[in-house]
């Protein structure tokens, strides 16, 4: 078998995103094998489905399935099989959020890999303030569904992995966020007026930085584009697919396919269109501070 062009993994700094690439690389070469998931499960003594969560960097790798797997699939090279090897094992580090495991499900874990190693983050709120623009006491005050001054052990911890999520924002290589908030985000006093004020404060500075954009859709507008909040992560790392996250109640979705990326993609152009501009959105924050 000819060599394979082995992706990078310089701007996929989490182990989320590396478990992305690993799996994207074993799925072409299956593919280019032409083995279907079902023999390559046969292979590892796994299930039809382990290799397609595999191939989706749902699930974690073991050294010897890949091993196993990058021998049906005709991968001798040393070379190649030392890159998929090193990725397995750093793919299995635990992130920085390892310690936060007991209070985050399972869904969002991987949510907090992605938003980690995402170039461009675009996101729709019709509720809160997003997390990574929230303030210490909002975020509390939406935590604890009220208390802006909580002390609950589980609350500070919840509160403490939200505020280091939003380092991101401030480091070497931040993400462009661009934000959409609905007009009534900025009229739900979550800990009472004087935490909103802080946190419409918050926001007026976030704007000046030069990878923040927050625009606000007046009450008119607010429901002709999208019925629910989501957001669209894309990565500088090509062989990461673009994810629509679409979180709900119990769980949450991450779409992949083009059909249900384009609409995520153009909701989220149509709102951009209709909301205010991100003058006209600092002309109502201030307004709106100023009122409170």
């Amino acid at each position: 078998m000819a060599p394979i062009d082995l992706p990078g993994s310089e701007q996929a700094t989490g182990p989320t995103a590396r478990r992305m690439i690993l799996g994207t690389q074993l799925r072409r070469l299956r593919e280019k094998a032409g083995i279907t998931r079902a023999k390559a499960a046969w292979e590892i003594r796994a299930s039809e489905s382990k290799i397609s969560r595999m191939e989706l960097g749902r699930v974690g790798f073991k050294e010897r399935d890949v091993t196993d797997l990058l021998t049906m699939y005709g991968v001798h090279d040393p070379a190649e099989r030392e890159w998929a090897v090193k990725m397995v094992k750093e793919s299995n580090q635990p992130g920085w959020w390892h310690p936060y495991n007991d209070l985050v499900p399972g869904w969002f874990d991987n949510y907090i890999g992605l938003e980690e190693a995402a170039s461009r983050i675009r996101t729709y709120e019709l509720m809160f303030v997003p997390g990574l623009l929230q303030t210490e006491r909002y975020a509390r005050a939406v935590i604890s569904h009220g208390d802006p001054d909580s002390r609950d052990e589980g609350v500070e911890r919840k509160v403490g992995l939200r505020m280091r999520r939003q380092k991101l924002l401030s480091g070497p290589k931040p993400p462009r966020l661009w934000a959409v908030l609905d007009e009534a985000v900025l009229e739900r006093p979550f800990g009472g007026a004087a935490v909103l004020k802080q946190q419409i404060s918050h926001l007026l500075e976030l704007i000046e930085l030069p990878n923040v954009t927050i625009q606000v859709i007046p009450f008119d507008m607010s429901w002709f584009a999208a019925e629910s909040a989501f957001s669209l992560l894309q990565f500088a790392e090509p062989d990461l697919p673009n994810i629509a996250y679409v979180e709900h109640l119990n769980g949450a979705q991450y779409l992949e396919k083009p059909e249900d990326l384009e609409v995520y993609g153009r909701a989220f152009d149509r709102l951009a269109v209709d909301a205010e501009t991100p003058d006209r959105t600092r002309q109502m924050l201030l307004k709106k501070r100023e009122e409170l």
